[in-house]
């Protein structure tokens, strides 16, 4: 989340980076600078009070030993008075407390300067794209298709032991699978990534130190019975690896990778654009995350976006790159590049990755800081991307390679699958 410091003193520039957004900011800030005004008050008051309580307090004892009874006992009245004022001062400064954060929760990260206005996906900007878009010809099948006649993915399968949106794999399918998992977490490796293995399930102090919770959007399952949330990314227990923590300058940049399953619950998706890998409430991904100093975060925002469009060239798929605009930025994120891949037999671009820095505002709410060379505790920035999200990578595979002989393997992966051609 803002800090409070930026929200109080850059009121005018905090609205109007978040209209970009097209988040109306003014009568929440607002707020947010009325309670901090209470709180303060309160806190003042209260100091003052206690000041004053100390005193009296031992001048009592005094005018005891004195024999000033009828003043003692007047201050004794006015030391009851103080401190039902105390209580007071007390609820009120807490109220404000609570009201602050609670506001503090419901405002968004600050986009970059960089980010553009737009109302949606249809107002990002091209950065840059690579790769041919193949021919397939008027006969070319789409990836549900395919798997069927290969027998690589049960649709149906997966409804009738879970649902929609939790497919089965099989045969080439499941090697395919791994081989994808294998070569992301080996070329992440290779690039200087620490790998870890996060657990699939999060407490809320978590999920809120990401900024999935409070869930807006209603995407993360949920057991009640555990109080426990399914992670919708890796991003979300890996980042919380740094919670409350307080890093040395000499451990920056943090490099981590993590393989996950994902769950989402994907609320009001339907149509022809979420059929076969194309949205799902299970699937499997590979997430990088960072943790790095503010002055260095966008050079390793520079970084890791090279990194996934190296990925996407090694597996031979027509890609492009987009600056997210405001309209079509998370909540929480500074800065987006949303990569996407060619599907020639859907004739459609498909979301691969995110990959995004989100500067000082997950680290607020994780209290993720590092001591800078004058020993006082900084706030880092996170950053992370999905390197890469498989669903839509296997799509594009199976259909932008689909021959008469059959589906073709880029040669990045053959040594991971063990074979370069599916056929019948």
């Amino acid at each position: 989340m803002l800090t409070l410091k930026v929200i109080t003193e850059r009121r005018d520039e905090v609205i109007r980076r978040l209209a970009i957004k097209h988040f109306d900011a003014k009568v929440v800030i607002d707020r947010i600078i009325e309670a901090d005004k209470t709180r303060r008050e309160s806190q003042q008051q209260l100091e003052a009070n206690l000041a004053e309580l100390n005193r009296i307090s031992k001048n009592i004892g005094q005018w005891l030993k004195e024999g000033r009874t009828n003043e003692a006992e007047a201050a004794r009245l006015y030391v009851a008075g103080l401190k039902e004022a105390n209580k007071a001062l007390d609820e009120a400064k807490e109220t404000a407390d609570q009201q602050i954060q609670e506001l503090l929760l419901s405002i968004p990260n600050l986009p970059h300067e960089s980010v553009s206005e737009g109302e949606g996906a249809a107002d990002n900007v091209v950065e840059r794209q690579g790769g041919a878009i193949p021919d397939l010809g008027a006969n070319a099948l789409p990836h549900w298709e395919l798997a069927k006649k290969y027998d690589l993915i049960d649709f149906e399968l997966g409804v009738k032991i879970a649902g929609a949106g939790f497919p089965v794999y099989k045969g080439y399918g499941c090697r395919l699978q791994r081989a994808l998992i294998n070569f992301f977490l080996d070329s992440a490796r290779q690039d200087g990534y620490i790998e870890v293995q996060p657990p699939y399930l999060v407490n809320a102090d978590s999920g809120y130190g990401t900024g999935n919770l409070p869930d807006k959007e209603g995407q993360m399952y949920y057991a009640p019975q555990d109080n426990l949330y399914l992670i919708p990314t890796a991003e979300v227990p890996v980042t919380n690896m740094y919670r409350d923590v307080i890093l040395s300058e000499a451990d920056l940049p943090i490099l981590n990778v993590a393989y996950s399953a994902c769950f989402r619950r994907e609320a009001g998706s339907y149509g022809k654009d979420v059929r076969g890998l194309n949205r799902l409430h299970q699937f499997d991904k590979v997430e990088i995350v960072r943790i790095d100093k503010p002055e260095h975060s966008y050079r390793s925002l520079d970084e890791m976006v090279h990194y996934v469009q190296s990925l996407v060239e090694k597996l031979e798929l027509p890609w492009r790159i987009l600056r997210l605009c405001g309209g079509d930025m998370s909540f929480t994120s500074a800065l987006t590049f949303d990569f996407e891949v060619y599907s020639a037999a859907q004739q459609r671009w498909l979301e691969v990755s995110s990959v995004s820095n989100f500067e000082t505002y997950q680290a607020n709410r994780l209290k993720c800081r590092y001591r800078d060379g004058n020993k006082k505790p900084q706030l880092c920035h996170t950053l992370n991307g999905s390197a890469l999200a498989l669903p839509r990578i296997l799509a594009a595979l199976l259909e932008n390679n689909q021959t008469a002989d059959g589906i073709r393997i880029p040669q990045a992966l053959t040594p991971y699958t063990g074979f370069s051609l599916i056929g019948v």
